[in-house]
């Protein structure tokens, strides 16, 4: 069978969201900023997102060079850069949430290794950490330019009517059901939830999965799981499955019942959580869910975060994802345009605009970049967990894309909708779909 390899995170090259002082070590734009034309980037963002980050790509590129480059978001963008590269008609770059897919394209000869096009592998090792640029390497070659990260294990809460109930921040998953429990009794819902997203429905639903086997299996068993070195109906991901169905499951927790929550999209979930009174009062997602606030919702005010709490296992953990860079067209204007999207000056200022609500994985880019204590706060903890070695990557984008962003999505949603006792037919289910070797 096809295994995807896990790399273990080094300490000492991976502060990847630690603020660096000294000098700026981010390259010089390449002789391509006077090149012509222009440049697609095609990527998975919700509207209100392309929007924003065109705004600064507008401003911190386009308005020095005489190319002109785009993002181009689509809800469907699964489905859609397949059919754009199979068709032949590739955008010039792609912003893929899976680094599965990005190997795979690399197999195909679909992808231009970052090496082909004159950058140094070594200095981007030292701008991203080896592990990340590791996530897109194949035989001896890179496809792949980390140009965003996030923290995934983020619940987020309304601050001021949280904190007027009295509500205290658990640390434990125990005192995380007691709290839920306290807040049906109060008359509402303590969860907040969508997991409909087009094509990629089920993703925020695999999270939860993820979230859950660092916490009650441990990294080595999640390492073993995603290299499908343990079978999908293994008992640890049983046990997982049933600690999720506690949230989904039990009666009045999820606003609208578990059922419906494949209906809602995954940004829209967020708006019960600052009606008055607050309909529901947590939403776990990653950084980026920010994005979807109401606008006049105030960081630290209206609303805070804490981490996914501790289960069985001691220790803090710490769930993340990013987006890898894919070039199918080289050109000059794609080179300057990489070298200066992925450089500290463009990196930084994505991260002041709280409408992208953007990570950097860029080590030059310190926490004076972010918009708010939230983000530079989510940068803190998923450095911690890093350098303790208890951080994975998303285990869905790491397996293979007919498990992670096919059957795995599509057998949470069928688990959601199925209840409680279709867990272990969906978990077979999709233990079945891995591809043979």
């Amino acid at each position: 069978m096809r295994k995807l390899r896990i790399f273990v995170f080094p300490v000492v090259a991976l502060t990847l969201l630690a603020a660096c002082g000294g000098g700026d070590d981010e390259a010089t734009p390449a002789p391509g900023s006077q090149a012509t034309g222009t440049v697609t980037v095609f990527n998975a963002m919700e509207p209100e997102e392309v929007t924003a980050l065109q705004k600064v790509v507008d401003e911190m590129i386009n308005n020095k060079v005489q190319y002109k480059a785009t993002i181009e978001g689509s809800s469907q963008f699964e489905e859609q850069v397949k059919i754009r590269v199979q068709g032949g008609n590739p955008p010039e770059i792609a912003m893929y949430p899976q680094p599965g897919a990005v190997l795979e394209l690399a197999k195909q000869g679909r992808a231009v290794a970052l090496e082909d096009m004159g950058f140094k592998i070594e200095d981007l090792e030292k701008a991203f950490g080896k592990y990340f640029m590791s996530l897109g390497a194949y035989n001896g070659k890179h496809y792949g330019m980390p140009t965003n990260i996030n923290l995934k294990s983020m619940i987020w809460y309304p601050k001021k009517a949280f904190d007027a109930k009295g509500y205290k921040v658990p640390t434990t998953f125990t005192e995380l059901i007691a709290l839920s429990d306290q807040i049906v009794r109060d008359g509402a819902s303590p969860w907040c939830v969508g997991f409909e997203s087009g094509s990629a429905t089920g993703w925020p639903a695999t999270d939860w999965m993820e979230d859950i086997m660092l916490r009650t299996a441990g990294a080595d068993t999640y390492d073993k799981w995603v290299n499908h070195q343990i079978p999908f109906n293994d008992p640890a991901v049983v046990k997982a499955g049933e600690q999720f169905g506690r949230i989904l499951f039990t009666p009045n927790y999820v606003l609208g019942g578990a059922a419906n929550t494949t209906s809602i999209n995954f940004g829209d979930a967020v708006g019960p959580m600052f009606t008055n009174p607050p309909r529901c009062y947590f939403n776990r997602q990653a950084n980026f869910i920010a994005s979807f606030f109401p606008k006049t919702a105030v960081a630290g005010v209206d609303y805070d975060w804490f981490p996914f709490p501790k289960m069985d296992l001691p220790g803090d953990a710490a769930l993340f994802a990013g987006e890898l860079s894919v070039v199918f067209k080289d050109t000059p204007a794609v080179r300057d345009f990489l070298t200066r999207f992925s450089g500290t000056e463009v990196q930084c200022a994505q991260g002041k605009s709280i409408d992208t609500s953007r990570i950097s994985p860029n080590v030059n880019v310190g926490a004076e970049c972010y918009a708010n204590k939230q983000l530079a706060d989510a940068s803190k903890v998923l450095t911690a967990a890093l350098k303790a070695n208890t951080a994975r990557f998303d285990a869905s984008d790491l397996m293979p894309s007919a498990v992670g962003s096919g059957s795995f999505w599509t057998g949470m949603v069928k688990y959601v909708q199925g209840g409680r006792n279709s867990l272990a037919g969906v978990l077979s289910d999709i233990e079945k779909s891995w591809p043979a070797a």
